[in-house]
């Protein structure tokens, strides 16, 4: 057999080398420093328990301002967006019409009373006279019933001037009663009240100020046993807060005036009224604001910043700091929310510590290196 002889050159040396300088293997790695994160302590607090809901101002009276007779507008008499007393001269109506009208009827009234008078003598006059056979009978029945006639006449034309006297004092258009006039709707020389009784105005009474808002039936039945009764008369019961656009709270409570006598089977809702004090008129009708009341008060409530739960598939948990500084999820259940506070109806207890900054860095079972801050201050990003 052939051999050959063995070679070890500049080759044989590199591929040595190479195969001596190899990457180490991963057992010679130094796992990477645990992440540092922000935790705080589960607040414990007595909370509220509150119903809440949207509604609309609107004024304790709503009165459409209409005309009650036909005819020309004279002049407007009040500006627009005023506050008004009651009596207050708002618009006046053209009145020559109806002051021919009404002189019309006092002449008719005074004729009716003349040919009373004249029937009134007759009757006086044949009266004695039948006693002695005089006049006969059916005459003096005659004249009793012309006087019954006549008195009659009487009766209508007063009913006349009654009603010429009423429908002139109807062109003087005043406020029915205080409150806030609105923008008219008719300027002088318009026709108003043919074909119907034309609008000129809206009034409303501001001070209080009412507002109209639909609870669910669970949140009424909630407010109804807390206030134990069901009817709206304005005495006991939780107050109400009124929450207006700009985020502040009105500074007066309002209590409850009103309960629609069933349930909207279409919404599932009742429809309910409050009240509130107005003063300086600065709530106006047709503002939209949110309307809360208080049912009770929960004692030893466990409280987390909203930034510490998440989701997931419809469940919510939390990260717990444990022993040896390591993190565990917690599946917990939410319930009302205060403010960027979460209240937590379970699944924590008093003492616990979460994670509330730095949960995208860590997962179930690692080990942390535990910042501690307040619950409620605005924690700094974690490094």
């Amino acid at each position: 057999m052939k051999r050959f002889p063995c070679r070890s050159g500049p080759g044989f040396l590199l591929l040595s080398l190479q195969a001596a300088c190899g990457p180490e293997p991963a057992a010679g790695r130094q796992a990477p420093p645990p992440p540092e994160v922000r935790v705080a302590e589960v607040l414990v607090r007595d909370v509220p328990v509150q119903v809440e809901a949207l509604g609309e101002l609107r004024g304790s009276s709503e009165i459409e301002i209409r005309a009650r007779v036909e005819g020309h507008v004279q002049s407007v008499d009040y500006r627009e967006g005023s506050l008004v007393a009651q009596g207050d001269l708002l618009y006046t109506i053209d009145a020559r019409p109806f002051e021919a009208r009404l002189a019309a009827a006092r002449a008719g009234l005074a004729e009716a009373e003349a040919g009373l008078a004249r029937a009134h003598q007759d009757v006086a006059r044949y009266e004695p006279l039948v006693a002695r056979n005089a006049v006969s009978r059916q005459e003096y029945e005659t004249a009793v019933a012309l006087e019954r006639a006549a008195a009659a006449t009487v009766e209508a034309a007063r009913a006349q001037v009654t009603q010429a006297e009423l429908d002139l004092s109807f062109t003087r258009v005043t406020a029915p009663e205080a409150g806030l006039v609105g923008r008219t709707e008719v300027f002088p020389g318009s026709l108003v009240g043919r074909g119907g009784s034309t609008l000129l105005t809206r009034l409303s009474r501001p001070d209080p100020i009412h507002v109209r808002f639909s609870f669910p039936e669970r949140d009424y039945l909630e407010f109804a046993r807390k206030k134990g009764t069901g009817v709206g008369d304005g005495k006991d019961g939780p107050p109400f807060e009124l929450l207006l656009a700009d985020g502040s709270v009105h500074p007066h409570a309002g209590s409850l005036v009103f309960v629609d006598r069933a349930i909207d089977t279409r919404t599932g809702t009742i429809l309910l009224e409050a009240a509130f004090p107005n003063p300086g008129t600065i709530l106006r009708p047709g503002q939209y604001s949110r309307v809360r009341a208080t049912v009770e008060l929960r004692p030893g409530a466990v409280l987390v910043p909203q930034r510490a739960v998440q989701e997931m598939q419809g469940l919510f948990h939390v990260l717990v700091l444990g022993a040896g500084d390591s993190v565990a999820q917690r599946l917990v259940v939410p319930g009302e929310r205060l403010g960027s506070l979460w209240v937590i109806a379970s699944g924590l207890a008093a003492g616990e510590t979460i994670v509330v900054e730095g949960l995208q860095k860590v997962r179930d079972g690692m080990r942390v290196v535990p910042v501690r801050v307040e619950a409620e201050a605005p924690a700094a990003a974690a490094r």
